[in-house]
């Protein structure tokens, strides 16, 4: 009984902290847009600039909680797994990202995001054989429905973009390294802590992302930045990147990669309230809708028949 109850609390803490992450990457829109936008005319920070950024300052602070945890030994057959984990979820899924987005549209791209757990599910299903059940299905529709209804009922975020069908492709290619990251990720999680595994990640994506962000980054003047801006860019860095990846792999050693990715539906659901709380947007009959949709389908994907032990002996979401 004392086991029981002591895995139903790492399970919750799971879902606690992968709702943080929801919320952190939502917030993200509302607080890194104005760094990106400037004034006007010229951004404070560009995109592959800000992403510079938060690698590096990622790879500082995890080197630096490094020692606050006790040291781990990478066996020898792991650092391939690092390498591929490194490239499509810290340097090569950004990157990607970015780029995509500048020539298409914000809704364009929200919509294809949201086809992670459906491409997670469907690598889970080949990698680690895990099975495709009613639940999970139905539960990943319904996000996906609740998710797209409220993205496209916000029309007012279709915008001119210079090649929408380019844009489109690597912000495609963004969400399958996003999902590979995901799924790849789990085994070393599981092995060791979150802190040593992300420490060497980013500091392997530093140098894959340097060639790229170098420049822009030097570039910023920092001394020309008004206060505000210094602050979001500092909320960036350390919760929607250090936090949110902290917490993700705190999550991903209790529950499996298909039940996280699916709380990328609730991102769209939190930046709309965001933008209520701030008085950006308002309340409306879709929203009661969309999250309706978004919670049920969190609860079918997250619904466990039981919990045991994998082979690692970490206790995992069935």
């Amino acid at each position: 009984m004392k086991e029981s109850s002591k895995i139903d609390k790492r399970i919750v803490l799971a879902h606690i902290a992968m709702f943080f992450v929801a919320f952190f990457y939502a917030s993200n829109y509302t607080i890194a847009k104005p760094v990106m936008e400037g004034d006007g005319i010229t951004p404070y920070v560009t995109p592959f600039g800000f992403i510079m950024l938060r690698i590096t300052a990622a790879t500082i602070l995890f080197w630096f909680a490094q020692l606050f945890v006790q040291s781990e030994t990478i066996d020898r057959g792991d650092w391939g797994r690092f390498l591929a984990c490194a490239v499509c979820g810290v340097a090569a899924n950004q990157l990607s990202f970015f780029h995509g987005l500048k020539m298409t549209t914000p809704i364009n791209g929200a919509l294809i995001m949201l086809t992670t757990p459906i491409m997670v599910l469907i690598i889970s299903s080949i990698v680690f054989k895990e099975r495709l059940t009613a639940f999970k299905l139905t539960g990943i529709s319904l996000g996906l429905v609740g998710a797209f209804f409220l993205i496209y009922s916000n029309k007012e975020a279709i915008q001119s973009a210079s090649n929408p069908a380019l844009g489109n492709i690597f912000v495609a290619i963004n969400a399958t390294f996003y999902a590979g990251y995901l799924v790849m990720v789990k085994p070393l999680m599981t092995k060791y802590s979150p802190v040593n595994v992300l420490k060497w990640l980013f500091l392997i994506g530093f140098f894959i992302a340097l060639p790229f962000g170098a420049t822009d980054a030097l570039a910023i003047d920092w001394q020309t930045l008004p206060t505000p801006i210094i602050w979001s860019i500092g909320y960036v860095l350390f919760f929607v990147t250090f936090m949110t990846f902290i917490l993700n792999g705190l999550a991903l050693k209790v529950v499996k990669p298909s039940v996280n990715s699916t709380y990328i539906y609730l991102q769209p659901l939190l930046t709309t309230g965001i933008a209520i709380a701030v008085g950006a947007d308002q309340l409306s009959w879709q929203l009661f809708v969309a999250g309706g949709l978004i919670f049920a389908g969190l609860y079918l994907v997250a619904k466990q028949k039981n919990v045991s032990p994998d082979n690692t002996g970490e206790t995992i979401s069935k």
